[in-house]
């Protein structure tokens, strides 16, 4: 075996493994299947998850917006972020997952090194949008619930904003390898595209990168979300014991307490593997690992398109109520007697 990091450093791609080979342009996964890299059940694999979470992360975020048109009571300040964020999830879907697919199912990146580098750019941008409007959603219910500035009221003018500040922040964020601070190349078994966590080049300077959007892109939203759900949280379980004889009360507490664990679950599952192999790896150059656990972050992170919107939207009276009636499926869920207490699940909740 030979240790491909004695060669010259391709322009496109680097497979952070050794090679029995004299040339490894020669394996470039622009141009030929990745069989040294894994096994053909596993790319098979791979490519029929990437097409489930395709198809369906795009079919109901599709269905997110075409809700969101169609019904005008819709048209809140909290629903306005969550369109954000099923916009997000669009673009991931769309280019991040069905390219994945296409390249899973041929074994190797077919799209060439130009859409490589569009494709980790845009997947990079939707899901930089994704992760920091989770972060605004967190901040709006904080907002509204805790009242930390008194009698602010949370406008849609607002919420346009917001959204417009989770674009800001991900092209903050997902520009930098397009002009030299690191670069999009294919990632784990060479089938989908990424930043470059791999390689020690000074011309990139992917260290520091890697450590920039750890700090900016996962460290702040995960603060973010964790302090402003807690804080929720403790206003919650106050106004329910001022309200001890108020059922409603504490039935919005039960459900506003499970609503909150499974968003920061739900986070938690789609950044913290992707944040921790991008940091095992700065930190441990040299190291061998295998590539197709390397891919699971990646897939994980896309995955987050489906499980988001379950979380966020279909959990969300309003729109399973619009969803419901967009098919014929009855006439609109109202909403329940609990919203009528002082802590309404449709103030804490995701809606």
């Amino acid at each position: 075996m030979r240790a491909n990091r004695d060669m010259e450093l391709p322009e496109h791609f680097w497979i952070p493994v050794t090679l029995d080979t004299h040339n490894i342009t020669s394996l470039s996964p622009f141009l030929v299947p990745q069989d040294h890299l894994g096994g053909s059940g596993t790319f098979y694999a791979m490519a029929g998850f990437m097409f489930f979470i395709f198809v369906v992360g795009t079919g109901i975020n599709a269905l997110t917006v075409a809700c969101t048109i169609k019904y005008k009571k819709l048209r809140s300040h909290l629903n306005y972020i969550l369109v954000n964020l099923a916009i997000a999830n669009l673009l991931v879907s769309c280019v991040g997952s069905f390219t994945a697919f296409c390249s899973f199912a041929s074994k190797y990146f077919i799209f060439g090194p130009l859409a490589c580098k569009i494709e980790g750019f845009l997947a990079t941008l939707g899901g930089m949008v994704s992760l920091w409007s989770l972060a605004v959603i967190a901040f709006e219910r904080w907002l509204v619930i805790c009242k930390p500035l008194g009698n602010f009221i949370f406008k849609p003018d607002h919420a346009l904003a917001c959204c417009v500040f989770t674009w800001v922040f991900a092209l903050i964020a997902s520009v930098p390898p397009l002009v030299g601070w690191s670069r999009y190349i294919p990632e784990g078994l060479q089938c989908s595209c990424g930043p470059d966590w791999y390689t020690t080049n000074n011309k990139y300077n992917n260290e520091t990168y890697v450590m920039f959007l750890f700090g900016f892109c996962f460290a702040v939203p995960l603060t973010t979300i964790i302090f402003c759900y807690s804080q929720l949280l403790i206003t919650l379980k106050m106004a329910a014991k001022a309200q001890a004889e108020s059922a409603s009360t504490q039935k919005a507490e039960r459900e506003v307490t499970k609503m909150v664990v499974v968003m920061v679950l739900g986070f938690l599952v789609c950044w913290v593997p992707y944040a921790s192999f991008a940091l095992w790896v700065v930190n441990n150059r040299g190291q061998p690992f295998d590539l197709r656990l390397a891919t699971i972050p990646s897939c994980f992170s896309k995955a987050s398109t489906v499980y988001n919107p379950v979380i966020y939207i279909l959990l969300n009276k309003q729109f399973r109520s619009c969803i419901l009636k967009m098919f014929g499926m009855g006439g609109g869920e109202e909403e329940s007697s609990t919203t009528q207490s002082v802590t309404e699940v449709t103030k804490v909740g995701p809606a």
